[in-house]
């Protein structure tokens, strides 16, 4: 028998229901702020790396892209389609489906958190090598490395619970736990790299094991949580059955979601290695500089993970109307976020780079990088909102296809930048280029009906809306 709409639980009534823009704000709000600290954790680390030194920092910037693979793969892409699979069930009126998609997302995220410390802990050095990493910048890449993917299921677990609160819309539990979590990093960190008294200092491998022991921690939290009588879901061990169509339902969108994520982290990857032809000073600078770039990702995921819940609730309750029209609003509030940030680096780069460290040559190329990308960052923010309403909508082929569009650009203009002397000019405006596209490929995709039907010329919003209707 079908609940009554009285019978729905009132956050998923207010993803149903309420005014869009205030209701997306209001849920943005608490998740946006649980994005900046989450990103702190990684400026943090920067910050007292880099006081080890530009090997210290260049070692960091071979990591680093792998390390934020792992994060959007289990935050973003995979979380993703966790809180796709538990928005639409609970949108559809599926309690007990809900609370079963808990364990299943559970699973996963140990699986793939296996996967993630074998492949880099055995192909690591081959890995950093072929990114341009050599001696001792290579050799600091490996120590921080080996320890972080270590503890990878810890990273996959703490995401994958965190993405289990969100669909149903609770961003707040998430957001407290992961300001809690800075608050520990910030003395954490440097008592681990630089020790204190009689406790010796780790160095790289400091930093390491303070992010691990945040993750650890924070997940404990979670779990405590969602055992409490005021979490939403209830799963329970009595319940525990493992079925195929609940882990379906999480990867048909989070493995497409990581195909796509690859795709980001590919791009920067290639221009970390593009740019260590030019020495680690210009790796290191171009590393601290692209960190931006990875800041805008949780930020836009602080307005995504409420879109991802909001589509998707509209779609598992028949709201396609709605569910187009969040869609939009997203995407114009991502762009207008991230452009706003990348014009404020455009103009002002030296004090963001100056955070992490003094070398000339360092600065120079993060200034050049943000002087030539910064400006295009606003399709960015345009791709990220409108791959997370697709991940909602459990519609990602084109945010796959803009992604792969995106990597192509930046890899063969690099290297074609590379090949014709245009150096480091050239290596970043390849990167530039290859957002736009980004960008407009996944927007004219979902404008010209990509969701419900066959792509054709961008269409007004009326006029779509006529298509839906007919579809």
């Amino acid at each position: 028998m079908t609940a009554s709409a009285a019978d729905l639980d009132p956050r998923t009534r207010r993803l149903l229901e309420a005014p869009i823009v205030p209701t997306l704000l209001k849920l943005a709000a608490p998740n946006v702020l649980v994005m900046v600290a989450q990103a702190s954790v990684g400026l943090i680390e920067t910050y007292f790396v880099g006081k080890l030194g530009t090997d210290a920092l260049a070692g960091m910037a071979l990591v680093f892209p792998i390390v934020m693979l792992m994060q959007m793969t289990s935050s973003g892409a995979m979380g993703g389609g966790i809180s796709s699979a538990i928005a639409r069930a609970l949108g559809a009126r599926r309690r007990a489906d809900a609370d079963s998609l808990v364990w299943h997302a559970i699973v996963i995220a140990l699986g793939f958190g296996v996967l993630f410390s074998l492949a880099l802990l055995f192909g690591g050095r081959w890995l950093y090598g072929i990114m341009g990493g050599s001696g001792p910048a290579l050799e600091a890449a490996l120590t921080y490395s080996n320890w972080v993917f270590s503890g990878a299921v810890l990273v996959w677990l703490f995401n994958s619970l965190s993405a289990i609160l969100r669909g149903t819309g609770n961003m707040a539990v998430p957001a407290n736990v992961t300001v809690v979590g800075v608050v520990f990093l910030i003395p954490a960190s440097p008592l681990l790299i630089f020790g204190w008294g009689p406790l010796p200092g780790m160095g790289i491998a400091g930093g390491a094991m303070a992010l691990l022991l945040y993750y650890l921690l924070g997940s404990i939290a979670l779990i405590v949580y969602l055992r409490s009588p005021r979490s939403l879901l209830k799963p329970s061990l009595a319940a525990l059955k493992l079925r195929w169509p609940f882990f379906r339902d999480i990867l048909r969108v989070g493995l497409v979601g990581t195909v796509s994520t690859v795709a980001t982290n590919l791009s920067i990857g290639i221009a970390t290695a593009l740019t260590g032809h030019f020495g680690p000073e210009a790796l290191a600078g171009y590393g601290t500089a692209s960190r931006l770039e990875y800041l805008l990702v949780p930020l836009v995921f602080g307005l995504g993970a409420p879109l991802v819940a909001m589509v998707g609730t509209c779609m598992g309750a028949g709201q396609r109307e709605r569910a187009l029209r969040a869609t939009w609003i997203g995407a114009a509030l991502a762009f207008t976020l991230a452009e706003t940030i990348g014009l404020l680096a455009a103009f002002f780069p030296r004090p963001w780079l100056m955070l992490f460290g003094h070398d000339t040559a360092m600065l120079d190329t993060g200034i050049h990088y943000l002087r030539v990308v910064g400006p295009l960052y606003g399709f960015f923010g345009v791709g990220l909102g409108l791959y997370f309403a697709s991940q909602g909508a459990g519609r990602l082929l084109w945010p796959v296809i803009g992604n792969l569009a995106r990597l192509a650009v930046a890899g063969i203009g690099g290297w074609l930048a590379l090949r014709w002397g245009a150096g480091l000019t050239g290596v970043f405006a390849a990167q530039g280029i290859a957002l736009v596209v980004y960008g407009l490929v996944i927007g004219s995709a979902i404008a010209g009906g990509a969701w419900f039907g066959r792509v054709g010329w961008p269409r007004t919003t009326s006029s779509l809306l006529r298509r839906m209707a007919q579809a």
